[in-house]
C-alpha cells in the first residue's frame, strides 16, 4: 500500500514544491495540513494575496490533498456505489464536487472525483478515504491506489488565470467548461488542467507528476509576471472560500468518522448539499437514510448570514472605540439566536474586502434558516458579549460571472 507515509509522520514535511515556496515564505508563517508545511501567508499579511486571488491570478499549493485513482471495469460501479451524485450523468472529462456518507447518511468527506476515461476516476478527499473504498470495492473488478505523494497539486485561481495559462500551457482552454478536465502540458511536463478551485472564482487546478511539479510551477511563476501572478497561503484562501459559500471540513461540518458525539455529524441535507443527492439513481451507501430525511425535511441547515454592519460600528461607538475587525478570517464557533434562545452556531465569519460586508456560515436549527430570516449572532467587544443583527442570505455570497463563462476572458 503506497502513498501511506504522509499521514503518519510525526514531523510536517514539505511538499513537492516546498523548495520553491520556502524561499517566497518571508513570514515564516506555516501551518500543518495532512502531515505536509503549508504556508499560512506569505508576507507578514495576507492582504496582497487575497487580492491576487480576486484581481489577478494567485498560484496556491495544493499537494496536501489525498488523491486516490480509481480503476477497472467497475470503476464507475464503485464510484457510484459510494457519492451522492449519479455517475450514468457524468461525462468522461467531467468533475463532480460530491459529499459521499456512511449508511446513516452523515457526510464521510467530501471532495471532487473526475472521470478522465471511462473507467478511470481521479478521487479527492481531505481525509484519508483508502481503507473505506477499499472496503466497498469488495467483489469488484476495481483497483483503488493511493496516489497522493505521486501527484502534486497547484491551485491557480483568479480573474487573469484563463490568460496566463493560454501564455503558458498547451491545452485547449477555450473549450474548457465549468468542472471539466483537459490534458495537456506546461514547460514540457503533461499535466491535467481542470477548471475548478475553492474561491469561487475564475480558476484551474492543475495536476502533475510530483517529480515534475517544480518546473510547473517555475513557468506558471516565470510566464504568469505580466498577469500579476502571486503565491498565495491559506488565511487568503480561507477569506475567498467563505465568500464563495464553500464549506471547511473540521469548521463548518465534521466528518462522522471524527465526530464525537451525534450533534457533530452532518448530513449532505444539512450542509445545503441537497441538490448534489441523486435519491433516484441506483443503490448507493446511505441512499435509504437520506431518502427518510429529504421526506421530512432536514433539522437544521447550513447558511450564509449577512451580519449588520452598523449595529456592530454602534458596538465599538459606544465603548469610545473605532470599529476594528480582524483581517483573518474566524474558525471559532460563536452562538446565534432566534427569539432569546440559540438557534444555531456561526462557524466561519470574515470581513469581505469585495462585498465590504461582515459575513458567516452558520448552522441553523429549523425553522430559521429560511432566507431572509433575521438572527442575532454574538459579538464580542472588549470581553463584553453583544448581539448583532445576522440576516439569512443566500450562497455563495459572492459569485463573479467570469467563473463560469466559456470561452473564459
Amino acid at each position: 500500500m503506497h502513498g501511506t507515509a504522509h499521514y503518519n509522520t510525526a514531523m510536517p514535511i514539505g511538499t513537492a514544491v516546498h523548495e520553491r515556496t520556502f524561499a517566497l515564505c518571508e513570514s515564516l508563517n506555516y501551518r500543518e495540513w495532512s502531515g505536509y508545511y503549508a504556508v499560512s501567508a506569505y508576507e507578514s499579511h495576507h492582504e496582497h494575496e487575497y487580492n491576487a486571488i480576486r484581481n489577478a491570478a494567485a498560484l496556491i499549493d495544493v499537494s496536501p490533498l489525498f488523491k486516490y485513482l480509481v480503476t477497472g471495469r467497475d470503476a464507475a460501479r464503485l464510484v457510484d456505489r459510494l457519492i451522492t451524485r449519479d455517475v450514468s450523468k457524468m461525462a468522461v472529462g467531467q468533475v463532480f464536487y460530491t459529499p459521499w456518507c456512511d449508511e446513516h447518511g452523515k457526510v464521510i468527506d467530501d471532495g471532487t472525483v473526475s472521470r478522465l476515461k471511462e473507467q478511470t476516476f481521479r478521487w479527492t478527499a481531505a481525509d484519508p478515504s483508502l481503507r473505506w473504498f477499499r472496503q466497498n470495492a469488495e467483489g469488484l473488478d476495481v483497483l483503488v491506489d493511493d496516489i497522493s505523494e505521486e501527484v502534486a497539486a497547484l491551485a491557480l485561481q483568479g480573474p487573469t488565470s484563463a490568460r496566463l495559462l493560454r501564455a503558458v500551457a498547451q491545452a485547449n482552454l477555450d473549450a474548457l467548461k465549468y468542472f471539466r478536465v483537459t490534458s495537456g502540458r506546461i514547460a514540457g511536463v503533461d499535466v491535467d488542467i481542470s477548471r475548478t478551485g475553492y474561491t469561487g472564482d475564475l480558476g484551474y487546478e492543475i495536476w502533475m507528476p510530483a517529480s515534475k511539479a517544480i518546473q510547473v510551477w517555475d513557468a506558471l511563476i516565470e510566464g504568469g509576471r505580466p498577469f500579476d501572478v502571486k503565491p498565495a497561503g491559506m488565511l487568503a484562501l480561507d477569506v475567498a472560500r467563505i465568500e464563495a459559500g464553500l464549506l471547511l471540513i473540521e469548521v463548518d461540518f465534521f466528518s462522522c468518522r471524527k465526530a464525537m458525539i451525534a450533534s457533530q455529524m452532518y448530513t449532505p441535507y444539512e450542509m445545503n448539499l441537497g441538490r448534489l443527492v441523486s435519491l433516484d439513481k441506483g443503490r448507493f451507501v446511505g441512499q435509504q437514510a437520506l431518502r427518510e430525511e429529504h421526506r421530512r425535511g432536514p433539522a437544521r441547515q447550513v447558511v450564509g448570514l449577512e451580519v449588520s454592519w452598523t449595529e456592530v460600528e454602534k458596538i465599538y461607538e459606544d465603548v469610545g472605540l473605532a470599529p476594528a475587525v480582524a483581517a483573518t478570517a474566524s474558525r471559532v464557533a460563536v452562538p446565534v439566536h432566534a427569539s432569546g434562545r440559540q438557534a444555531g452556531k456561526a462557524t466561519s465569519t470574515t470581513w469581505s474586502p469585495v462585498l465590504k460586508k461582515m459575513i458567516a456560515l452558520a448552522t441553523v436549527e429549523r425553522p430559521h434558516y429560511a432566507d431572509g430570516t433575521k438572527l442575532q449572532m454574538e459579538f464580542t467587544v472588549e470581553a463584553v458579549r453583544h448581539h448583532v443583527t445576522a440576516t439569512v442570505v443566500k450562497t455563495p455570497f459572492f459569485n463573479p460571472p467570469r467563473k463560469t463563462e466559456t470561452p473564459p476572458r
